[in-house]
């Protein structure tokens, strides 16, 4: 295998002014997200000191996003998807804007963090989902997979610094200032994507919604491989909870403050960089579904390293190591999942599976708030990894024929347009 067949093949970018602009956009927004995603955290501990009060905060923002994709899923469908997409991001900055004038207050209100997280957790899936039902008409389907590992790594390029930023303007300026900065980042990025064209779906999606996604689960619970795919996704999307343990644990296991709380929400990004940058060969694998169950027990022994490391000095490259490997593990249950979705299904599915993994992070935030509540953040962290661990063992193990499938169904090749 030659060195250029491992990186990502980047000749989209050349070629494809419509997904440069996508690109570009997402680019910026996950700059503003990252500092959202230190200074939510950050400023509930303050207000509370409860590492649960840090995990209902992500759940308000997770059952938004849960809402939002059920909804978003019918609306892309139905309407001209530039139009959902703006709306959908100007909605969200709105939301940033409210949470900056509260964060400015003398004494911020903990009631609004929840009640805008929830907002903005609803109006960005809206926003997703009415990009992933774009995709296929900005890039065409066959390269799918390409824009996937490339918007894999701009989002990863982009978190790695955001984080460190934001914990850094936390500690010069505060909280409601870097709420702002996220705004701005928001109205640049409605500014990037004026430019796209108008993306109306095809006519014909007026079947009712709730029968059309009857289909969809009956689709699921009779399929061999993708059920399998679905199950690892979610245990790896439940694991990524322990983010919400880090200011506690940076605080009282660590001994650190706010930069060092944001070079941990940074160290994941990291290690997933690599996972992107480094995917060309995830595409050839003959056993993806083997691979990928690896790639998850790797992640979930990190998650119990990390529970057992002392110091900041361990735990930093540990998450750089789970970074990795959540990105191929995250690389591998998308392409499989498409693979094996027939063309007319690929929205309804592609909103479900989308949509356990929002759900699986919010159990798994106040789940693992919980768990630091009785067992402290180590304990919580340990104990999340060794019974995820288990799990994963206990699925890969179970699931043969997704052990044993190919990244694409030989029956579905050539039937997509």
């Amino acid at each position: 295998m030659t060195l250029s067949r491992l990186f990502v093949d980047v000749s989209l970018l050349k070629t494809n002014p419509d997904f440069r602009r996508v690109l570009t956009a997402r680019t910026i927004s996950l700059l503003a997200l990252g500092l959202l995603s230190v200074a939510v955290p950050v400023q509930v501990y303050e207000l509370t000191g409860s590492s649960l009060h840090v995990g209902l905060a992500v759940a308000f923002d997770g059952l938004g996003m849960f809402l939002g994709l059920a909804l978003g899923g019918v609306l892309a469908d139905r309407q001209d998807r530039r139009r959902l997409i703006l709306f959908a991001r100007s909605a969200c900055g709105l939301g940033f804007l409210g949470l900056a004038a509260n964060g400015l207050l003398p004494a911020p209100s903990l009631a609004v963090v929840y009640g805008l997280s929830f907002w903005d957790g609803f109006f960005g899936a809206i926003g997703v989902n009415a990009l992933m039902a774009a995709m296929p008409h900005l890039v065409g389907r066959a390269n799918l997979m390409q824009a996937r590992a490339l918007g894999m790594l701009s989002m990863r390029v982009a978190t790695i610094l955001s984080p460190a930023l934001g914990g850094l303007l936390i500690a010069g300026v505060g909280v409601g200032w870097v709420y702002l900065g996220t705004a701005l980042g928001t109205v640049l990025t409605v500014l990037t994507l004026l430019g796209l064209p108008r993306m109306v779906p095809e006519a014909g999606a007026s079947e009712n919604p709730f029968r059309s996604m009857a289909q969809a689960f009956a689709f699921l619970a009779g399929h061999r491989v993708i059920p399998g795919v679905v199950a690892l996704g979610c245990l790896t999307t439940v694991a990524t909870a322990i983010r919400v343990l880090f200011p506690a644990l940076t605080l009282e296991v660590y001994g650190g403050g706010p930069f060092e709380t944001g070079l941990m929400y940074s160290a994941v990004p990291v290690g997933a960089t690599l996972g992107a940058a480094l995917s060309g060969w995830a595409a050839r694998v003959e056993r993806p579904g083997l691979v990928m169950g690896g790639a998850c027990l790797g992640a979930f022994t990190c998650v119990a390293a990390l529970g057992a490391a002392g110091s900041l000095s361990v735990a930093l490259p540990v998450l750089v190591l789970f970074g990795y490997a959540t990105s191929i593990a995250s690389l591998l249950e998308y392409s499989m999942v498409q693979g094996h979705t027939p063309d007319h299904l690929l929205g309804r599915i592609n909103s479900l599976w989308t949509a356990q993994d929002v759900l699986g992070d919010s159990v798994g935030t106040i789940g693992i708030g919980l768990l630091a509540t009785l067992l402290g953040p180590a304990g919580g962290i340990l104990l999340l990894g060794l019974a995820a661990l288990a799990l994963a063992a206990a699925v890969t193990a179970a699931a043969g024929t997704m052990r044993r499938a190919s990244m694409n169904d030989p029956a579905l090749e050539g039937s997509a347009p």
